[in-house]
């Protein structure tokens, strides 16, 4: 049997307030969000330096710690693999991320103590300029980075000696990524300040770099929700953080 209550004249108003009340929220973030906007393009005519301060909308962290916590929940939800070291414990590391491949493509600038101790018979590749073809050969790369985003489990590389030209991070099926815990910054817009000196001409003696911003291994999903990895970069992440 199915009950019915017809509404009471006190009932309905509470309902009617509620609403209003709901409403009155509701107008209220749509103004501050079209106040943002406007704020953001209101000089975009201006010449680029001379349109001041971009508004920004911070994240708070309550601490350090909470951050590298954070950064490590989400890079493991997007099914990264996170092992935690302590200074000097690099190499294991690495080593025990590359046992099961054949070659590795190192940059120029990696720090060596990282690589001094892979697995025997690991070939061990110098980017020296090396073709798209030839560099789909080799199996993995192993790179430093430029910061990570604890907010969305994202690691931005600004392809400096250490980490190589881009190419490096997108071709091999492995991509082993060194992450110190001091680069860690609980959001964008911290990350984006951070990594400014590698973007602008002025900074950057000319010579602006490109930036990868890495979210979990490299995946795709079709209309039906089938997801595929390694499509358009590494299949695998494996990213080793040190506790510096």
């Amino acid at each position: 049997m199915t009950t019915t209550s017809v509404p009471t004249a006190g009932s309905a108003g509470a309902a009617s307030a509620a609403r209003t009340a709901e409403e009155t929220r509701n107008a209220a973030a749509r103004a501050a969000i079209m106040s943002r906007v406007k704020a953001a393009v209101t000089d975009v005519s201006a010449p680029f330096g001379d349109r001041g301060d971009a508004p920004r909308v911070e994240l708070v962290s309550a601490s350090r710690s909470e951050t590298v916590e954070l950064f490590v929940e989400n890079v493991v939800d997007y099914k990264a693999t996170v092992v935690r070291v302590t200074p000097g414990e690099e190499g294991t590391a690495i080593a025990e991320a590359l046992r099961r491949v054949t070659s590795v493509v190192v940059p120029s600038g990696l720090e060596p103590e990282w690589t001094a101790g892979l697995p025997d018979g690991i070939r061990v590749v110098s980017d020296d300029h090396l073709s798209n073809a030839t560099l789909d050969g080799v199996a993995s790369v192993v790179t430093a980075a430029a910061a990570g985003v604890a907010s969305t489990g994202t690691i931005v590389l600004d392809h400096g000696p250490d980490q190589g030209r881009r190419a490096l991070s997108l071709v091999p099926d492995l991509h082993v990524c060194v992450v110190r815990a001091s680069q860690v910054v609980h959001d964008v817009p911290e990350a984006v300040a951070r990594l400014r000196s590698a973007v602008e001409p002025d900074a950057s003696a000319g010579m602006p770099r490109p930036l990868t911003w890495i979210s979990g291994p490299s995946a795709t999903s079709d209309i039906e929700l089938d997801r595929v990895e390694g499509v358009h970069g590494p299949r695998t992440l494996h990213v080793i953080l040190i506790e510096d």
